[in-house]
């Protein structure tokens, strides 16, 4: 039988491939996680959610892969929850679902905050709101690891309201509100009528006049969604919209310290990075409304105190469902003026 006999150039080839190979397995990721997000690709929360990925994967010389999955794609915000509980789904930066623990409601709470220097103080990962959320969080088995800031709320309306800096005057506006007692209460102490509209049918609401106003809408989300029917936008900044960067506490605890600081680091940065970009947004969407022929109201910390102790004084309201136990945490803490 002949023997085959490799020419150089096929034992070279081979050689080549097992180098490729054997690099290929070097720089392979030991780590890989999957980072679920409930925005669209293009939105600032999933562009961040990517920079996270791409500095854990520099940092830890690729030992560490994250997914990013954007738009729902492993389920909405209560399922993915549910599964970070579980350790099926590593990393998240969703809303938190309070129907795990009506105290988790309390990033909604209205009136702890005035402006974007209150922001950086309250949200900062060694501040008291970041360390409570993180215990709450923790009891059900997630780790907080930081927030995502889109930016602050205000009120739009289809007609001026009367003295919109006092809480004592009657607005005369009939203002949809989120289905959650914090806005509710919130709106209602500022001296709005309240009515609940499904999240879906709000444009349809106020171009019939079924309701006059929005309260709980960042102004992003006014302008890209409401532009058509606003005639007035009040930046009364008596409330947030914020969201959680999340992770397995099961798969958390699995990490080395080292791997847990990679990321943590890379989620502190960006979550520092979204209150910058918060106030730009901001800035930039009420300039949009400007152009579009929406009166804009802005204000400056001292003229809105007035709505933040209005807010303040529902907070007893929240006890039933918080606890006095937190909601006395909370005031000491956060009462306009701390």
């Amino acid at each position: 039988m002949a023997k085959f006999r490799k020419s150089p150039f096929v034992t070279a080839l081979l050689a080549l491939s097992l180098l490729v190979v054997m690099a290929g397995s070097a720089f392979a990721a030991e780590v890989t996680l999957k980072f679920a997000g409930q925005n669209p690709g293009d939105h600032p929360a999933t562009i961040l959610m990517e920079e996270i990925a791409a500095e854990v994967a520099e940092k830890s010389n690729g030992r560490i892969e994250i997914k990013v999955f954007p738009t729902n794609q492993l389920g909405d915000y209560i399922l993915v929850y549910e599964e970070l509980i579980r350790g099926t789904i590593d990393m998240a930066c969703i809303s938190v679902p309070s129907q795990f623990d009506p105290r988790l409601e309390l990033l909604y709470v209205n009136g702890y905050v005035k402006g974007y220097e209150d922001v950086k103080r309250v949200f900062a990962p060694d501040g008291w709101l970041f360390g409570k959320m993180d215990e709450l969080n923790n009891r059900l088995g997630v780790k907080l690891l930081g927030f995502f800031v889109e930016g602050m709320i205000g009120t739009g309306t289809t007609k001026a309201v009367n003295s919109p800096l006092d809480p004592t005057v009657n607005k005369g506006v009939l203002v949809r509100v989120p289905n959650m007692d914090v806005y509710k209460l919130g709106a209602e102490a500022m001296g709005y009528r309240t009515v609940t509209i499904p999240y879906a049918d709000v444009y349809q609401s106020m171009q019939t006049g079924v309701c006059e106003g929005v309260n709980g809408y960042s102004v992003a989300a006014a302008y890209t969604m409401l532009r058509d029917v606003l005639k007035h936008w009040y930046m009364t900044n008596y409330s947030l919209e914020v969201i959680n960067y999340m992770f397995s506490g099961k798969v958390w605890a699995g990490l080395s310290p080292e791997d847990q600081q990679i990321i943590q680091d890379a989620v502190n940065h960006a979550a520092a990075k979204s209150i910058v970009q918060a106030k730009a947004e901001d800035e930039k969407y009420m300039q949009m409304m400007r152009d579009y022929g929406i009166e804009v109201h802005t204000y400056t910390e001292e003229e809105l105190l007035p709505l933040s102790e209005a807010c303040a004084a529902t907070w007893s309201k929240l006890e039933r469902n918080m606890t006095k136990e937190l909601m006395d945490e909370f005031r000491e803490v956060m009462a306009p003026g701390k």
